[in-house]
């Protein structure tokens, strides 16, 4: 195996699968069954789940809510979805925890790095829900922070597209994919990877990242292996 620690981004929208709200319960086993495959060869996962499948406080801004308020609801669908996401791997088998950076014992433990890291060695897969716990923060600087908190050697994130394009695929056909690119890359041609605190993040950490098309079974099985799909972003 390429990588022995990880941390997956997933987004809240592909949980939606072919629904428009919610959680498509087919979807969610394909993720989970991907999860299993590459649980099973020994790798430790972190996981960090977005909520924008149930509420997504930036766009409940717009809409005249609160931001401190919107992001907190966002938070909670984060849980949501990593209640769901650890009930579908257990039902294959699969241990699991799930930690929130808001306590809410008994849904799950108030995530510290040391607990998360002790889990994950006792081969359990870690959710880390609840983003950040503070507002402002995008579960994609979520996911940084806690992959550089758990010595990830790896943050995967797995989208609809395959890759990272010269401009939106599923907008311009002309788009052409980077096979890799650099975080200054990313900051100059102004491509819309992740939230640009996020991206800094893993810059200033040296933390990897793959974007990878995770709604193909197999994919994350294969960027585990280190197959060339996707796009790798580093210094």
């Amino acid at each position: 195996m390429k990588y022995k620690r990880i941390l997956l981004k997933l987004s809240g929208e592909s949980l939606m699968g072919d629904k428009q709200y919610g959680i498509d319960e087919l979807r969610l086993n394909e993720y989970a069954e991907q999860i299993r495959e590459i649980s099973n060869l020994g790798v430790q996962i972190g996981i960090v789940i977005g909520g924008g499948n149930i509420f997504r406080g930036l766009s409940g801004a717009s809409k005249g809510f609160d931001r401190v308020k919107g992001d907190q609801m966002g938070m909670l669908a984060t849980v949501i979805n990593s209640l769901a996401l650890s009930s579908a791997l257990t039902v294959k088998g699969v241990k699991t925890k799930v930690l929130t950076a808001i306590r809410m014992e008994p849904i799950g433990e108030f995530y510290s790095k040391w607990k998360a890291i002790e889990e994950m060695e006792q081969g359990s897969v870690v959710i880390l829900s609840a983003g950040t716990g503070n507002p402002f923060f995008t579960t994609d600087t979520g996911s940084s922070l806690r992959g550089i908190e758990i010595e990830a050697d790896v943050m995967l994130k797995g989208t609809r597209v395959d890759g990272i394009y010269t401009a939106d695929p599923e907008k311009d056909p002309t788009a052409t994919k980077y096979d890799e690119i650099t975080y200054d890359e990313i900051y100059v041609q102004g491509l819309k990877v992740m939230d640009l605190t996020a991206t800094t993040m893993c810059k200033e950490n040296n933390l990897p990242i793959i974007v990878f098309d995770m709604d193909t079974p197999g994919n994350l099985l294969k960027v585990i292996k280190g197959d060339k799909i996707g796009t790798l972003v580093h210094n």
